[in-house]
């Protein structure tokens, strides 16, 4: 049974939600809130395997009520509810944890099948959020720079591909293998062959190690 917490804060939706989710057998609603605070704190006590959570909500917003679920439950996944599709919200919502997004309007017979494929390990991204992902992601890539110390990697007798880089930087910022799954458009397992690479060249298969390393890579005074 998939054990659901709703959080958004019209009432209809929230309603229409869980009477539509109640009637799968595999699916149980065991509780909503109308905004993100009561939200989070209901997780900790109840522990839902997912929860769907609204973006914009009053007490505290869908976004820092994820972060704060993602701390205490990281076995709960959330999926960003949202009727719109800004990049900002996009890209702060994956960079933050969120498992994907979920537009209002999803015609009600696939809420079920979102639901079920989240739970088996999938990032849902609807296409126009994709887009929107994609858009964001390609302004960062552009006019990121090239940070690395090259005196140093060539002294070592290293070198790293552009994707690889990518995914080192994220590595140090902290994302996740999901997360950086997300932020890259690629599958969880295609990421850890990549970091896998990474750790071989580095001489190490311990991540906090591997991190300690790769940031004495970087140059120094890079912003």
């Amino acid at each position: 049974m998939i054990r659901i917490w709703i959080a958004d804060d019209q009432t209809l939706l929230r309603e229409g939600l869980q009477t539509l989710l109640n009637l799968e057998p595999d699916m149980e609603v065991i509780g909503v809130s109308d905004n993100g605070q009561d939200a989070w704190e209901a997780v900790k006590i109840h522990r839902p395997d997912l929860v769907l959570m609204d973006i914009k909500m009053p007490v505290l917003d869908g976004i820092e009520a994820m972060r704060r679920i993602k701390k205490d439950a990281p076995s709960t996944l959330v999926l960003m509810l949202t009727t719109f599709a800004e990049e900002k919200l996009i890209v702060s919502a994956i960079a933050s944890g969120a498992d994907g997004f979920l537009l209002k309007d999803m015609p009600g017979d696939r809420l079920a099948m979102t639901v079920r494929d989240a739970v088996e390990g999938h990032i849902m991204l609807p296409a126009s959020v994709a887009a929107k992902l994609a858009v964001s992601l390609t302004k960062m890539n552009h006019f990121l720079p090239d940070i690395f110390d090259e005196r140093r990697l060539n002294e070592l007798g290293l070198t790293f591909t552009e994707r690889e880089r990518k995914i080192i930087l994220r590595l140090i910022e902290g994302y996740s293998n999901k997360q950086i799954a997300g932020s890259m458009f690629m599958s969880e397992g295609t990421v850890r062959n990549y970091i896998s690479v990474i750790y071989d060249k580095i001489g190490t298969n311990d991540r906090q190690e591997a991190i300690m390393r790769l940031k004495e890579l970087l140059l120094q005074d890079a912003p």
